[in-house]
């Protein structure tokens, strides 16, 4: 059986001041690269799937890094089309204590956001593809893109294709209503819909009940009514939301809700975990690369979703987008080993 799985979005050069320390007062920047498809494919090469990465990039040696970044973590990049004038930018700022973290984007123009349909052939990239995944921040990059993902999720139901969307609300990106008007309809897709309260509000229209997460206060019923909505309106089979309750920024309550037609056919809250943030850039997406190997891997899809609020654990200990962590550590931690005792 194929373990391939195919991501298609933006990677962007990151440029973060080090350590805690503010925009203002740098006067260097750490280079990495990241995006919400990229960090999925890199988590889900590192789980051993056959992980390929879709995009556009320029041809110059800073667009090579980025291939070259994805290359170093086992991400098959054969079809990333090559060409535009630059890669797209973003500058972060970490938070701590009671400073939140602040993202600045440099993307107008970038490559991905210039493509056309010439630029992918998706019924070559689907070839033997097991699973689809892309994320709200994509279609939001403008409307020839939102034509090119509609050719690729047209071409990936025609394949049989499991597609997963992580709901991914931007609103440096687009307003409410353009994302509504551009996701509800895409919804026709999805297999496995991803979300936090907030992208289901800002994306599809959704309103959560009472829950105030600047408040860290968790109205599960409200969410377990969130689910049920969601899987109905959208013939879902799977709908998972992670629940972030933000004591401060370097310190979050992490857990998530998953409801499906198999083992969550009732709504199912997983083990909740209590994180020192080292960085939560990429948290998101290694919730979605944890669900989908998960789902491909686990008989129970209770352990799937243990599995990805494991794995989206860890990653929030690691600097960078990446989730540089293997199926091994995230099983220890999912069986109930989190002391961080020294491994030797």
């Amino acid at each position: 059986m194929s373990n391939k799985v195919v991501t298609f979005g933006e990677i962007m050069l990151r440029l973060s001041t080090p350590g805690f320390s503010r925009f203002v007062q740098s006067s260097n920047f750490d280079i990495t690269f990241g995006g919400g498809e990229a960090n999925v494919a890199a988590s889900l090469s590192q789980y051993g799937l056959e992980s390929y990465f879709v995009s556009k990039l320029p041809s110059h040696e800073i667009g090579q890094s980025a291939v070259n970044h994805l290359r170093r973590f086992g991400v098959n990049t054969n079809f990333i089309s090559r060409g535009g004038e630059r890669l797209g930018i973003y500058f972060l700022e970490t938070g701590a204590s009671q400073r939140a973290s602040k993202v600045i984007y440099d993307r107008s123009n970038s490559s991905i956001s210039e493509a056309d349909k010439n630029d992918f052939d998706w019924e070559s990239i689907f070839e033997e593809c097991k699973w689809f995944h892309w994320t709200g921040i994509t279609p939001a990059l403008g409307k020839n893109i939102q034509s090119i993902l509609n050719d690729a999720l047209q071409t990936a139901k025609k394949k049989n294709v499991t597609v997963s969307c992580d709901l991914n609300f931007r609103k440096k990106l687009w307003s409410t209503e353009e994302a509504q008007s551009v996701m509800k309809p895409l919804m026709e897709f999805v297999d496995v819909c991803i979300a936090n309260e907030e992208d289901a509000e800002k994306s599809l229209g959704e309103k959560l009940g009472s829950t105030k997460i600047e408040e860290a206060t968790i109205d599960e019923n409200a969410y377990f009514d969130l689910l049920h909505i969601l899987k109905e309106k959208y013939n879902f089979s799977t709908v998972a939301i992670t629940l972030r309750e933000s004591f401060s920024a370097s310190r979050n309550g992490w857990s998530a809700l998953m409801i499906d037609k198999k083992d969550c056919s009732k709504p199912y809250r997983s083990k909740k975990y209590d994180i020192q943030i080292v960085d939560r850039v990429g948290g998101g997406d290694s919730f979605a690369s944890g669900l989908i190997f998960g789902l491909l891997n686990y008989d129970n899809s209770r352990t799937a979703l243990e599995f990805a609020v494991a794995a989206s654990c860890l990653k929030q200990t690691i600097p960078g987008d990446f989730n540089h962590v293997s199926v091994d550590e995230v099983e220890k931690l999912m069986g109930g080993d989190a002391s961080g005792r020294v491994e030797r």
